[in-house]
């Protein structure tokens, strides 16, 4: 989709007096781009300090202007949105950051929210709701797809129950094992991560492997990834 622009133009250029939300944008579509710098250009409460389409690029100018919102496409060539949220989290002044997608799965916007993501719009909605969604993120507050969100409330919920019920299966330590072999690690590098012995990692995969019946790697990855593990 391309953002058109609002339907309802209003005075182009800086009005005295008004308070300036400075705000850096970034889609790899150039005409995605092109759109959201039109839309915002027609709002004077909107300055556009710059318009990137590389996560690298979004970046650099994020450290450059210091903006207070930055509207990040969540799925670009070089990086995705959440890859450059990430980067710029610790930023100072901390910048508002609104991720712009076509679609979104329920474990992105779970990572959406745990990086401080305050704001999350579909490509397909209204150019004004972006709008307002900037406004209240910048004010605050929050603005999240509806849908997705309640999907991503659902499975927290979930892993929530999930968790307790694993803490009541295994030890921290079995988890902390369970967790690196879902992630690839072999016994010796498990080892040398948690500073253990080989041996002993043995021991707890023997451990693992009874308490929740699972008899292969593969099932266990299966089973971590059920558990929110990954």
């Amino acid at each position: 989709m391309v953002m058109a622009a609002a339907e309802e133009q209003t005075i182009a250029g800086p009005v005295p007096g008004l308070s300036v939300i400075r705000v850096v944008i970034a889609d790899d579509h150039p005409l995605v781009l092109s759109g959201l710098e039109t839309l915002l250009r027609d709002y004077p409460e909107f300055a556009v300090l710059d318009r990137c389409s590389t996560g690298a690029q979004t970046i650099a100018a994020a450290r450059r202007h210091r903006p207070e919102v930055i509207v990040v496409d969540l799925h670009m060539a070089d990086m995705d949105g959440l890859a450059v949220v990430h980067e710029l989290r610790d930023l100072t002044p901390a910048p508002k950051f609104v991720i712009l997608t076509a679609q979104i799965h329920e474990d992105q916007l779970i990572d959406s929210l745990r990086l401080g993501v305050k704001g999350v719009v579909l490509k397909e909605m209204a150019p004004k709701l972006l709008v307002q969604c900037i406004h209240r993120v910048q004010a605050g507050g929050q603005w999240l797809e509806k849908e997705s969100a309640s999907r991503a409330m659902a499975k927290l919920v979930r892993r929530e129950a999930k968790a307790r019920e694993l803490a009541t299966l295994l030890t921290p330590r079995e988890m902390e094992v369970v967790r690196l072999v879902a992630r690839g690690g072999t016994n010796k590098e498990i080892a040398a991560e948690l500073f253990i012995a080989e041996g002993t990692v043995k021991i707890h995969l023997h451990n693992v492997f009874e308490k929740t019946q699972v008899a292969r790697r593969a099932e266990l990855v299966r089973f971590a990834q059920e558990y929110g593990l990954v």
